[in-house]
């Protein structure tokens, strides 16, 4: 049998923290406190009792499943889709700026993919996996400018692994010590998080990871060379989607009364970095409507 080592003091008084709900947090940067563009607030620590690699190894087999059955449905855009195409470039222009917020997305495998549905949805899980389903691109009618600020919000729940704090928060919540154990590595960790990648794509979020998504997804979008007012008309249009019934992009985001004031206030912070940002020298437009 193996013995898992000892947990040394500092350990064990993080761990008992942790289990007990309590919320951590890393502290703020300098660097972050005198940066150009948008202002956020830490990160939250209960993403640290759950490994971002076996996070993302979950979510990359979740997204190969979603992919699978899409495919297998002929609802899977292929690459010569002259939509998946426009969402391809437009995460290629924001992906160079994802590292300023998660160093390990440097190294991610991006994917992007196309799913023929009415859904009114998008999502980016762990790892960098995203995909858009056309209701979102057709329903909405949205503008190049406007698919930067839904992407840039989506890669922000990645890059900020509000998925990870959250799943951390759980097994705070509902584990043990030897569960915490397990997942820092003292027994088999792999088991703990197996079969978290459907999970990860039904996760809401909370009203902060929200506001944190807008914010940080309007300066990607902005040092990409997106319009940063598109934000506003983005709401704006998903406003009147929500009345009567709510599209499934609302319902995993949450409506908060204060959002277009929030991201109107913010505006100004990233217009400098939109100003000398290039511009995208193709434009792409939304499908036609029908």
């Amino acid at each position: 049998m193996n013995t898992p080592p000892p947990i040394d003091a500092g350990r064990r008084r993080l761990l008992t923290t942790a289990a007990a709900g309590a919320l951590l947090v890393l502290p703020a940067t300098a660097a972050l406190a005198q940066r150009e563009g948008v202002q956020v607030g830490p990160r939250s620590n209960f993403e640290s009792l759950v490994p971002a690699a076996q996070i993302e190894a979950e979510a990359a087999r979740g997204y190969r499943d979603m992919l699978a059955q899409a495919r297998a449905e002929h609802r899977l855009a292929t690459p010569e889709n002259v939509q998946l195409r426009r969402l391809v470039m437009i995460s290629t222009r924001l992906r160079p700026f994802a590292g300023m917020w998660n160093e390990r997305a440097i190294g991610w495998q991006w994917e992007v993919n196309l799913i023929n549905s009415p859904q009114v949805n998008a999502f980016c899980m762990p790892g960098g996996k995203i995909a858009f389903y056309w209701g979102i691109l057709s329903k909405l009618q949205l503008s190049d400018d406007e698919v930067a600020m839904v992407m840039g919000h989506e890669m922000t729940h990645a890059l900020r692994e509000h998925g990870r704090a959250q799943i951390g928060k759980q097994v705070a919540t509902q584990g043990t010590i030897a569960l915490l154990a397990g997942l820092f590595g003292w027994s088999n960790a792999s088991r703990q998080v197996a079969g978290m990648g459907g999970q990860l794509l039904s996760l809401k979020y909370s009203r902060d990871d929200e506001t944190e998504a807008d914010l940080i997804g309007l300066e990607l979008a902005a040092r990409a060379g997106y319009q940063p007012q598109a934000a506003i008309s983005l709401w704006r249009k998903m406003e009147a989607a929500s009345r009567g019934a709510p599209p499934a992009f609302l319902s995993d985001h949450p409506s908060n009364p204060d959002r277009l004031r929030v991201i109107a206030a913010n505006i100004p912070r990233v217009q400098g970095l939109y100003a000398r940002a290039p511009k995208p020298d193709v434009r792409f437009g939304p499908p036609l409507a029908g």
